[in-house]
């Protein structure tokens, strides 16, 4: 028996007993817990079956002559052990405690989350079902991923497998930043991305009543400063013009300078397809398709080069898609090879293609960012801004506005 000495006395206790009025074929019997608190009382299924002869009623456990009898004593003391825990648990946070809550939150049945992992896992499960439907799974990939890395800490640090909500302070916020950062040698922005991951489940915490005290008050996550990087006008050149033997490399330089004209990152590059093609009255063809990422809608015409680009590999369509793309993985790879070939002295990636190239090249031309942005499908205008903040203090003259004209005889000798 234990004594709740909290705001109110309670009296609580756990048992177990075999139901021998509810006899199986076989001649087993239900072993059936029961729990008790200020008398009022609840039973609840053990889902153990065992006959009378090897019950000992007096002790509430099976006989202990057996290996399988002894195994059943460890699973009721388990048993045991978790509903003392619920009870402790309800009394510690709730201050108010009944026989039926303490069987509900053995049953999982309108209990929330008390700890970390677990409330992860929950999301996580949830997040899951969200997939394709408003989601992506990159997204939820990396929900996984900071689980994993959350479930490592808090083995190492506490040894333990799960940590209650209620002990988040911010010194554990730091520490797991401090893991992150120094033990696992993450950069500055995968780290941001993992709290920001864990930041949500505390505030999933809070918003659910189980946290009180939001543990990431005036925690600051250390923040490199982003440089986005762009192909000057020379580079570009020299990407379009240096000869390309390599049937391989100078396809994934077409890719790259389609993204370059369209605005479209691999991910949607991917997911073209002909349907995404929509011809106007006027004659002009126009990109129409959602982003993978923010799911805002692209609407980008076609101007001559890539249209060039989609004829020339039209033959080789397996599918309804537009291009043939391979892994991200082996783009990157080759166009550090093909940045070699062309005597680019940087770490090109596919990602300059969206964001620098076509973005630069229409703000060097005028277009309106907001243009810019409906085009590239950015969920936010700022978005778009940040891209284009290098050039803000560069002059719009002649030569940048004639950067199309070279821009499109380039690319066209390119891909002849």
């Amino acid at each position: 028996m234990e004594k709740n000495t909290k705001a109110q006395r309670s009296t609580f206790t756990v048992l177990f007993y075999l139901n021998t009025s509810k006899r199986r074929k076989d001649g087993t019997c239900p072993i059936v817990g029961r729990i008790t608190v200020d008398a009022n009382s609840v039973q609840f299924s053990t889902k153990i079956d065992l006959s009378s002869s090897d019950w000992d009623a007096k002790k509430g456990r099976a006989k202990k002559e057996r290996k399988e009898l002894m195994e059943i004593n460890r699973k009721l003391d388990r048993l045991e052990k978790q509903v003392k825990a619920h009870y402790s648990r309800i009394v510690e946070t709730e201050g108010y405690v009944t026989a039926e809550r303490v069987k509900n939150a053995l049953n999982g049945i309108g209990e929330k989350a008390s700890n970390l992992l677990q409330l992860f896992q929950e999301h996580n499960a949830e997040y899951e079902k969200c997939v394709g439907v408003n989601c992506v799974y990159d997204s939820y990939y990396c929900y996984l991923l900071t689980f994993k890395h959350l479930s490592n800490f808090i083995r190492m640090k506490y040894n333990s497998e799960d940590v209650p909500l209620v002990s988040l302070t911010h010194k554990f916020i730091n520490d797991f930043d401090f893991y992150l950062r120094v033990d696992k040698r993450m950069q500055a922005s995968t780290v941001l991305g993992h709290m920001i991951s864990l930041k949500k489940i505390v505030t999933r915490a809070i918003n659910q009543g189980t946290l009180r005290r939001n543990p990431f008050m005036n925690y600051v996550a250390e923040q490199l400063l982003k440089k986005y990087r762009y192909l000057t006008e020379e580079e570009f050149q020299k990407l379009l013009t240096t000869p390309i033997a390599t049937k391989r490399y100078y396809r994934i330089r077409d890719w790259f300078v389609f993204s370059s004209f369209t605005g479209l990152s691999y991910a949607d590059m991917c997911a073209l397809s002909v349907d995404n093609l929509i011809m106007e009255q006027d004659g002009s063809t126009w990109i129409k398709i959602p982003r993978q990422k923010t799911g805002t809608v692209c609407n980008i015409k076609l101007l001559s080069i890539p249209l060039m680009i989609i004829e020339k590999y039209k033959d080789e369509r397996k599918t309804d898609k537009v291009f043939n793309m391979i892994s991200l993985s082996n783009i990157c790879i080759n166009l550090k090879e093909i940045a070699q070939l062309c005597g680019i002295e940087r770490n090109l990636t596919y990602h300059a293609a969206r964001h620098n190239t076509w973005a630069t090249t229409a703000y060097y031309c005028e277009i309106h960012p907001g243009v810019i942005s409906e085009a590239m499908g950015h969920s936010s205008i700022t978005v778009t801004e940040t891209y284009l903040k290098p050039f803000h203090s560069k002059k719009i003259d002649d030569a940048n506005r004639r950067i199309i004209d070279f821009v499109e005889r380039s690319v066209g000798k390119a891909v002849a």
